[in-house]
């Protein structure tokens, strides 16, 4: 407090009696673009700036004596200091003629503003103008993909004799591609909440929203990863009478993904709400129903789904169990495919629900969990290649990847020529990451186009670990691009 006064005294003496003294407090984690426009704003606003810098607290990332001098080094700011107390209480001291505040705390309540009125002061906001805010830089922290995080096995490009150049070559052909992708809808709400501690009245962990992402999720987002990839894709799926089914149409069409979604008013479309502080999730809630749909709709699928068939490259089951795909109508679906000779691939999730997904059967590739290949296998006991040589054989798979969380992926293939071998396994690619939502559903995406594309199913499986890794480098779904896995392929 002694160095504060001090440092009161130095600013009364520069101003004198003439020159408006203005002043602003924050954290200041990291400066930037927000912080010089707030702080060019203030200075505009009198003749000398005084920022106060907020001493340790449990959201600072670096040391108060390092943001204290990342302030102090702007050259807009004449006094810069560690705050002693709480800002309305130096406020109370120094008598500034102006405190200037963010334009987000404009209609919020501010706990200087009755010590600044009581001495003649004047409380101003910015300006509302474009400005980068801490919320931007966490928006841009779970959106982008930290690449430097990913590590990829030189052994296993060995052994396949797998290049680069040649896995270029059939990421290039993705765009020849036709999709069709059916499957569950689902929109995922991210709700990143800042923490504020446990309630005192029971055992509760209290936080506050700050901020809001939906993304289309389910088979909807394996179409827009197809799409992203370059291929036409066509996605058919059920939803409810509601505006969430109505964004999600909105949010594929945009991203150049045609749309069938039939409407089942006996139904809400499927939303799943996350709720996350500090780069963990806290809590999720799934707003839905799991029954099968009627044969009406079954029928109205069928004769929807059938022209798309005939002139499609690959067919992708994205099943998450909550009704869209019936058993009848995978049966017709699987004839009509082969009658087209149109490939086809399954994933079928059996998380908080229950699946099996033997019941595809004829599939190039099936991309189940541990867990789900021991349900739909019915063996809690054997050893993982055994699991996956009985699972291939109930569904007669051509391949099929065991995927395993952070042990990275099960490889099982007839395809057996350049190995020798039907089995090998790929690590996790990426080492650090932030959401493993959604993992699946992008190896699966790429894998299954690199395999209709010409790849082995070796080189499909490193293709679909590199998009994995992409994927879980970033929270929230967001659609794979070709030029994402070129960058992580020939780095």
């Amino acid at each position: 407090m002694k160095k504060s006064l001090e440092i009161i005294s130095q600013i009364r003496e520069a101003s004198g009696d003439q020159k408006k003294v203005v002043f602003v407090s924050g954290n200041f984690n990291v400066v930037h673009p927000g912080h010089l426009r707030l702080l060019n704003f203030a200075a505009e606003c009198g003749d000398i700036l005084v920022v106060g810098v907020s001493r340790n607290n449990p959201d600072a990332l670096i040391s108060e004596e390092h943001r204290l001098e990342g302030v102090s080094a702007i050259g807009v700011v004449d006094f810069a200091l560690l705050l002693p107390c709480p800002a309305h209480e130096f406020i109370a001291l120094l008598k500034p003629d102006v405190v200037v505040k963010g334009k987000e705390h404009e209609e919020r309540f501010n706990p200087e503003q009755a010590v600044i009125e009581s001495y003649g002061g004047k409380l101003v906001f910015t300006s509302g103008e474009a400005r980068f805010s801490s919320l931007d830089l966490l928006r841009r922290e779970l959106n982008e993909v930290n690449l430097s995080s990913i590590r990829k096995p030189a052994d296993y490009l060995a052994r396949h004799k797998i290049s680069a150049q040649k896995l270029a070559g059939v990421v290039d052909r993705f765009a020849e591609l036709q999709v069709v992708v059916i499957g569950d809808l689902i929109v995922d709400e991210y709700i990143t909440c800042d923490p504020l501690g446990m309630s005192q009245e029971d055992p509760t962990i209290v936080v506050t929203p700050i901020m809001r992402d939906v993304f289309v999720g389910g088979a909807g987002i394996v179409a827009a990863h197809a799409r992203g990839l370059g291929a036409k894709v066509h996605y058919f799926g059920v939803g409810g009478n509601d505006e969430i089914a109505s964004f999600a149409e909105e949010r594929l069409a945009s991203q150049g993904v045609e749309v069938t979604l039939i409407r089942d008013a006996n139904r809400p479309t499927t939303l799943k709400q996350r709720y996350r502080a500090r780069g963990k999730t806290l809590l999720r809630v799934s707003h839905l129903r799991q029954h099968a749909i009627d044969h009406d709709l079954a029928d109205e699928m069928i004769q929807r789904i059938a022209p798309a068939i005939s002139q499609a490259d690959l067919l992708i089951f994205s099943d998450f169990n909550y009704g869209c795909l019936p058993q009848g109508l995978v049966d017709r679906i699987i004839s009509l495919c082969v009658k087209s000779n149109v490939p086809m691939v399954a994933d079928s999730q059996a998380s908080s629900q229950m699946g099996d997904v033997s019941r595809f059967t004829g599939m190039l590739l099936i991309t189940p969990t541990e867990h789900e290949a021991r349900i739909a296998a019915q063996d809690k006991e054997s050893g993982l290649v055994h699991l996956a040589e009985k699972l291939q054989n109930k569904a007669r798979a051509g391949h099929i990847f065991i995927t395993l969380g952070s042990e990275g992926v099960l490889i099982s293939s007839q395809d057996v020529a350049d190995f020798g071998l039907g089995t090998d396994q790929l690590p996790a690619f990426n080492e650090a990451p932030k959401d493993v939502s959604g993992a699946g559903d992008c190896m699966l995406t790429c894998a299954s186009m690199a395999l209709v594309s010409g790849a082995t199913i070796w080189e499909s499986a490193y293709l679909g670990s590199i998009a994995a890794a992409c994927q879980v480098g970033r929270v929230g779904n967001l659609p794979l691009t070709t030029d994402e896995i070129m960058q992580e392929l020939l780095e």
